[in-house]
């Protein structure tokens, strides 16, 4: 049977069969985008219950960029359901993602508090350096991660304990061991319950303003064939904001972005990220190479009056992390 052009114009196969690349690359198109759903959607269901799924939640600023390049070829070919499904996702990924880039418009007022914190990457880090930038920034309180006996002796001999005479320090073999040093006197505090890495807290005896307990952070690295359970155990056992508004600041190596079910948690409960707060929460801290896609997994966290007013990153020769640097300031 003769059929009419205006049949020919509306037959749904002629128009698959006109469109760029034909059923192949709409099926691979329609794979990719699927796949590109389900990774944006991670964040929002919190399905970081494994190690494959947090590595992928860890880099889901990335996400937005793929879902860009999905747009542009479902655009480019004709593959209209496609561009609707990616074009909505990617939306909700900028919606989550952009604040991390835009200052917060709060003033930070109160005495000043200027805190580093430092992964020595097995105690390899260059003591020289950390001691160096202690000096230069004026730093307060120093938090250290996979701090080794040997490190110490070396940021000793480097004339770190000259700066920062006050210490809590619970170092160890290979990544254990994590230590606060103070400028101003300590009083070592138990905020955190025993953790697989040493997580140490102190109260900062601020002469000239209120004191402010200190956490050095770092849960164990979530990767590992069997540690991303410990590893959700690890920052669950960090402490919520106090009921009192007593100030408190945790730094170190959380290995864990914005994006993950329990940071998101614990600033969700009160506490501000200097980065976020900054417009600097996409700025990566590890790794200080080009090993990986970098991330942003080294955080400073405040609360109780507690206000960042700058922020920034600093490499440490020696170090897999770049040092994460803020000047915070406590409101009396």
């Amino acid at each position: 049977m003769t059929r009419t052009a205006h049949e020919v114009l509306d037959d749904p196969a002629d128009d698959v069969a006109r469109k760029p690349g034909g059923g192949c690359t709409t099926a691979l198109l329609s794979l990719l985008t699927l796949g590109f759903l389900a990774w944006a959607a991670l964040p929002i269901v919190e399905l970081d219950v494994e190690r494959y799924t947090v590595a992928l939640t860890a880099l889901t600023q990335y996400a937005v960029i793929a879902g860009a390049v999905l747009v542009l070829l479902g655009l480019l070919l004709r593959r209209w359901l496609n561009v609707l499904f990616a074009l909505l996702a990617t939306v909700a990924l900028v919606y989550t993602v952009a604040p991390r880039v835009i200052p917060d418009p709060v003033v930070a007022e109160g005495e000043a508090l200027r805190v580093l914190s430092v992964n020595t990457y097995f105690g390899g880090a260059d003591a020289a350096k950390i001691v160096e930038e202690v000096r230069n920034r004026g730093v307060d309180v120093l938090s250290l991660q996979e701090l080794t006996p040997e490190m110490v002796t070396e940021l000793e001999r480097a004339g770190l304990f000259a700066e920062l005479p006050n210490r809590v320090l619970q170092a160890g073999p290979k990544a254990d061991g994590t230590g606060i040093v103070s400028r101003y006197p300590l009083r070592e505090l138990s905020l955190v319950p025993t953790t697989t890495l040493a997580q140490p807290s102190a109260l900062v005896d601020v002469p000239t303003g209120r004191d402010v307990e200190f956490v050095a952070v770092h849960p164990i690295y979530p990767m590992g064939a069997d540690t991303t359970p410990v590893w959700q155990r690890d920052l669950v056992a960090l402490p919520e904001p106090s009921l009192t508004g007593q100030p408190r600041v945790m730094a170190g190596d959380f290995n864990a972005t914005l994006d993950h079910t329990r940071l998101k948690d614990l600033i969700g409960r009160g506490y501000v990220d200097a980065a976020g707060a900054l417009g600097e929460g996409l700025t990566p801290t590890w790794p200080s190479g080009w090993t990986a896609p970098p991330v942003t997994i080294d955080h400073v966290l405040s609360s109780g009056g507690v206000l960042p007013e700058d922020y920034e990153v600093v490499d440490i020769p020696g170090s897999d992390h770049r040092a994460v640097f803020t000047t915070l300031r406590v409101a009396g």
